[in-house]
């Protein structure tokens, strides 16, 4: 399974390579809006910090465009400034036809804002690299979410769809096992999901525990 950390910070994004080897980035308005920096400038930087690597970087067309035409041509060109960018766009009727469109051209997409297996079957008829279903999300709202991710995976091993499964909205290390046990490709999650996921109490305390026989015993 693949690590992807959702965030447009810099700082996050460098620590994640280096010590994490992140698999690659996604990243949405709300993230670079928190990043403090515009659009452009945020995508850019990300994309200097995997600059040669041809890890992906999934950047999201403006959320305001309503029609097919208008989310190709911001994708034409966000597409056009990195070869690690993956162009988002959301699950809708038109974002289905724009990803069609690009998928044809030979731009990669991750089709995001998935809440059903139906969508996802859809993204992956007609090209999608990457199709992202939100768990966290359904979750909070009391939805039942085990079943949506295997579903999902089923259903492209059935077809042999190249598109792969990226869970998204990843809110603690149990969704991340349980999208592992499903068989999902890749899992995005924040910097703080990850740093407590690789994190366990039990560890520091057998830690201590052994620290402190080390310093009780003789080294020669």
């Amino acid at each position: 399974m693949k690590f992807f950390l959702d965030s447009a910070k810099a700082d996050e994004i460098r620590y994640a390579r280096d010590m994490w080897n992140i698999d690659g980035v996604t990243s949405n308005p709300r993230h670079v809006r928190n990043s403090g920096k515009p659009f452009l400038t945020a995508i850019r930087d990300i994309a200097r910090e995997f600059e040669g690597t041809g890890k992906p970087i999934s950047v999201e067309v403006n959320p305001h465009h309503l029609t097919a035409e208008a989310m190709v041509e911001e994708a034409v060109k966000l597409a056009s400034m990195s070869p690690n960018f993956v162009i988002k766009l959301p699950a809708t009727e038109a974002g289905y036809r724009a990803l069609w469109t690009l998928s044809e051209r030979g731009i990669r997409v991750n089709l995001t804002l998935v809440f059903s297996a139906m969508q996802a079957l859809q993204a992956a008829r007609l090209g999608a690299t990457f199709v992202s279903p939100f768990v966290g999300w359904k979750e909070a709202n009391g939805e039942e979410i085990s079943h949506l991710v295997q579903e999902i995976v089923t259903i492209y091993r059935n077809y042999h769809f190249k598109t792969e499964v990226l869970v998204a909205a990843v809110r603690n290390a149990r969704q991340i096992v349980e999208a592992a046990v499903a068989g999902a490709h890749i899992v995005t999650a924040g910097f703080d999901v990850f740093k407590e996921a690789f994190d366990n109490p039990y560890t520091a305390m057998g830690l201590k525990r052994f620290s402190d026989s080390w310093d009780a015993t003789p080294y020669e």
